[in-house]
């Protein structure tokens, strides 16, 4: 069971380690890298690639770890009891299961993406070092014991928003996606778009690398706004000569919507050009 990549997403040698290392060692894989980067697209490749099915887990502010596990609806069974409803003798009725249990329980050993953990409160890692270090858990209204028929492969993203506790970092396998070289993004490039023309993706990657050097920018254009700035340029058929024509040290590059997120940047870089085309006079 080794991961190498597949047609649609680009591992790098260091990534594919870590994803194999994770396997063999039996442990999460915690990844995290600039957003877009494709964090949480390669548990989704990594599940095709092995063929297992995929289990995801997305968290958010309000996410509480209880809730991987199992939701007991206790309203619910209040009302039904009321109601003289028969099914409030069997407690199980209340049960919800949640992404966690649906994992140990599967027939299939399969992938669960723990998606962005670092949106959550900084309790919820603490809550989850049992579940994911042993792969089971109590279900205390049914007495139930829930463990993992198939240990499943966890992969566990993070944005770094906020620091993990050292308790669950030592259960993890870490791997830092580093932002791609040059030749890199062009092998991604080439994936999404097998017949673009060469000279566009060089003039393109020229502006892309000039918009990620200028200091101080709020957020860095990524390699999935790179992917959409692209097929704005193809759609548009905005080609090579043009992009060539710009001066990114004094102009905004075309459809530059695609690649910054914030009127912060977008006035600064605004700004920047102003002051070149002055200084050029």
């Amino acid at each position: 069971m080794k991961f190498e990549g597949t047609e649609r997403y680009v591992a790098t040698q260091d990534l594919q380690m870590a994803v194999n290392a994770a396997i063999t060692l039996q442990r999460p894989l915690l990844i995290k890298g600039e957003p877009g980067t494709g964090k949480t697209l390669l548990a989704e490749e990594v599940a095709s690639a092995l063929g297992m099915p995929l289990l995801r887990w997305h968290v958010k502010s309000t996410t509480k770890a209880q809730q991987g596990l199992y939701e007991y609806d206790a309203v619910s069974r209040l009302r039904d009891s009321q109601l003289g409803d028969a099914r409030v003798h069997d407690i199980g009725n209340y049960i919800r299961k949640g992404t966690l249990w649906q994992a140990f329980e599967a027939e299939q050993k399969c992938v669960l993406l723990i998606d962005e953990i670092d949106k959550a409160d900084i309790e919820f890692p603490n809550d989850l070092l049992t579940e994911l270090d042993k792969m089971e858990f109590d279900v205390y209204e049914t007495g139930q014991r829930i463990q993992a028929v198939k240990r499943p492969v966890v992969i566990i993203t993070s944005n770094n928003e906020k620091e993990l506790p050292d308790a669950f970092l030592r259960r993890c396998f870490f791997h830092y996606i580093a932002f791609p070289d040059r030749d890199t993004l062009q092998k991604i490039v080439a994936v999404h778009y097998p017949d673009i023309e060469q000279h566009l993706v060089r003039e393109a990657l020229e502006i892309f690398f000039a918009l990620r050097e200028v200091p101080n920018l709020k957020k860095k254009p990524s390699t999935s706004e790179l992917i959409d700035w692209l097929k704005l340029l193809l759609a548009d058929r905005i080609d090579a000569k043009t992009l060539a024509e710009q001066d990114p040290s004094s102009a905004m590059p075309p459809l530059y919507g695609a690649l910054l997120k914030n009127e912060q940047d977008v006035h600064m870089l605004q700004r920047l050009a102003f002051m070149a085309r002055r200084g050029s006079r």
